[in-house]
């Protein structure tokens, strides 16, 4: 028996990738699913393999004591009532990027986290992939001994093709070409770059492909970071791009420079003239499916049963990336630098 049984809120598309993950896991498996649209208990537990309870009000699945933790994966303007509503309840929190559309309401899920006293795992599941896995630990281990520039960016073309394109064309659902999916690169600089931000410079802007433009609001931004160890960073978020899905990331330090999976680095003597190639799995799909939970999870499951905080994506690690991206939209929208 798993100790953790978890209930889903939404049950759209990144909600199975999320039961997968979650019943792949050695402490947890799905057990009831909340959605506004009726859905047939039987169906589910002989879709997914393990008995669920399909629920038409939320407040049946909060009050439901056997279920420990819930997995918001609803839209984004929904999160905000969902998980102040599941922290009240005492239940443990996974949610979905973004945590939420406005600083405003991000704050208000940190303090009901806060007074729950319940864990929380936010989805910049990118920092458990192996790509940055390998990536921090080059960093970490000196490798390119100490960092003076860095640029991480991401391009995925979030057309008609796209299953959310529907409703993430919204400015009040996706929010800005940042918060519906470049959050992930944004996060991904402060993991390697640190969260020492001191300005943001963001300018947007909007392909005129007809593919893009039903979207309410600018679908590409690239934002400069500058740190207060005097660092300076580079950030773009382009959803309206025609071509492969691509996690782009440079890395510049006084030892060496990281590009992708490949690397130079003087303290090991690797040959300057040409790059070294690092074995890992590099970021190259948006579909969710291929996405690295189950890793994010199990370590959510795991920082529970020790009595943890969740490292790396926790509410507190979530607001230190979405205080910065809430500055960059600010300062594409005024034109002007916004101190953080």
């Amino acid at each position: 028996m798993k100790k953790y049984n978890v209930g889903i809120i939404g049950y759209g598309w990144v909600a199975g990738a999320h039961i997968g993950a979650i019943n792949a896991s050695t402490d947890a498996q799905v057990t009831a699913v909340f959605s506004s649209r009726p859905l047939n208990s039987a169906a589910l537990s002989t879709k997914w393999g393990s008995e669920i309870k399909a629920y038409t009000e939320l407040e049946q699945l909060l009050n439901d004591p056997s279920i420990n933790v819930v997995s918001i994966c609803s839209y984004p303007y929904q999160h905000k009532d969902h998980a102040i509503a599941a922290a009240k309840a005492g239940k443990h929190l996974i949610i979905e990027k973004p945590l939420a559309l406005s600083a405003e309401d991000c704050k208000a899920i940190e303090q009901a986290v806060k007074e729950a006293g319940v864990k929380t795992c936010i989805c910049f599941e990118c920092r458990f992939s192996s790509q940055f896995i390998t990536t921090k630990s080059v960093i970490d281990q000196g490798l390119l001994g100490d960092l003076h520039y860095g640029e991480i960016d991401y391009y995925h073309g979030i057309g008609p093709w796209y299953s959310p394109f529907r409703w993430n064309i919204k400015k009040d659902a996706g929010g800005s070409a940042l918060l519906t999916a470049g959050c992930h690169a944004l996060d991904a600089l402060l993991l390697c770059m640190g969260n020492d931000v001191e300005e943001v410079t963001s300018y947007e802007t909007k392909s005129r492909s007809s593919f893009f433009e039903p979207y309410e609001y600018a679908t590409s931004s690239v934002t400069i970071l500058k740190f207060g160890s005097g660092r300076i960073g580079k950030c773009a978020a382009v959803v309206d791009c025609l071509q492969p899905y691509y996690f782009h990331t440079h890395l510049c330090g006084s030892e060496g420079s990281l590009l992708d999976n490949k690397f130079h680095s003087m303290k090991l003597g690797t040959n300057r003239h040409e790059w070294s190639t690092l074995a890992m799995k590099m970021l190259d799909s948006g579909d969710v499916s291929d996405h690295p939970y189950q890793t994010q999870f199990q370590t959510f499951f795991d920082s529970i049963n020790a009595g943890v905080e969740m490292p790396l994506t926790s509410i507190a690690d979530a607001m230190k990336t979405h205080k910065i991206i809430f500055a960059a939209d600010q300062s594409a929208a005024t034109g002007k630098a916004v101190r953080v």
